[in-house]
């Protein structure tokens, strides 16, 4: 879907599910998109756990926002069948940097940063996920603004990035459970990301991720690899999951880089993204359930 399709779907959400379904600006993109966070909740009251998650900070990674709005789907229209998924609240931002997800799909599909203007560069942009403030330029970063890895000028410099904080910290003193949907690889992974020095957490990290891996081998065969980021793929400092980690101390802050597929990982065909995103949802489910039984 492109980004309308997506806001579209967001609103007849609200419309339809009207005692279950928030759906508020987070912030808007830098060429003035809104970002929007929809809010599910069977009560309202404030007194549940939160999920919190984001997608799409990475405009290529087009498997992302899809898995997110099927977790929604899943939560809103199949509320039925999924009503132990409501013992918590879930708090998500299914595409978090818009104007990079069109730019995609209308110029350059690899594309993966914002489309924010570098005073003094002509190149284009900044990873947001490597513009959070913890650790912010400690490694695998760039400081050239033409690298997709560019940190950005300082931290928190992208509006996109500032939409997610922003909402994050909305919710902060609720939120038990942080998710980043990227792609791709099959993992959960989770701090520190700045260096190979696993969270103080991570015995819980690896409980909670595994429980959700098992259930998702149950489910198809396939499972996802749990453990930390900077051990398992590299070193890479500003990224979302540190920073609900370190300045929001939620203890359970996990970067889910789901299935790839396609000759980059990054253009999965169509017709898996039902598979997919059905086999995360399984793993989400066990987080969630672990969430509401633990807190």
């Amino acid at each position: 879907w492109r980004t309308g399709e997506i806001h579209t779907y967001l609103h007849d959400l609200a419309a339809q599910y009207p005692n279950l379904v928030t759906l508020s600006q987070a912030g808007t993109s830098y060429e003035g998109t809104p970002i929007w966070s929809i809010k599910i909740s069977s009560t309202n009251d404030g007194t549940k756990p939160v999920v919190f998650g984001d997608a799409t900070i990475h405009a290529r990674e087009w498997i992302a926002p899809m898995a997110c709005l099927y977790l929604i789907h899943q939560l809103v229209v199949n509320s039925a069948d999924n009503a132990d998924l409501l013992d918590v609240d879930w708090v998500l931002i299914p595409l978090a940097n818009p104007d990079g997800y069109e730019f995609s799909h209308t110029n350059n599909r690899m594309w993966r940063k914002t489309r924010s203007i570098n005073p003094g560069s002509t190149c284009i942009g900044v990873d947001g996920n490597r513009n959070y403030r913890v650790n912010w330029g400690y490694s695998g970063i760039s400081t050239n603004p033409c690298s997709d890895i560019y940190l950005g000028p300082a931290p928190h410099s992208e509006v996109e990035v500032q939409a997610v904080s922003n909402e994050l910290t909305k919710y902060a003193d609720r939120v038990k459970l942080y998710l980043s949907f990227h792609s791709f690889g099959d993992y959960f992974i989770y701090p520190w990301g700045h260096d190979r020095i696993p969270h103080p957490n991570n015995q819980q990290l690896d409980h909670v991720g595994e429980r959700a891996s098992d259930a998702m081998y149950y489910f198809n065969g396939r499972r996802y690899t749990v453990g930390n980021s900077a051990i398992l793929l590299y070193p890479a400092a500003g990224a979302s999951d540190d920073y609900a980690a370190g300045e929001h101390h939620i203890d359970l802050s996990y970067t889910i880089e789901l299935t790839g597929g396609g000759n980059t990982g990054f253009d999965l065909p169509a017709s898996q993204i039902h598979p997919v995103s059905s086999h995360l949802f399984i793993g989400l489910s066990e987080m969630a359930r672990y969430i509401a039984e633990n807190y």
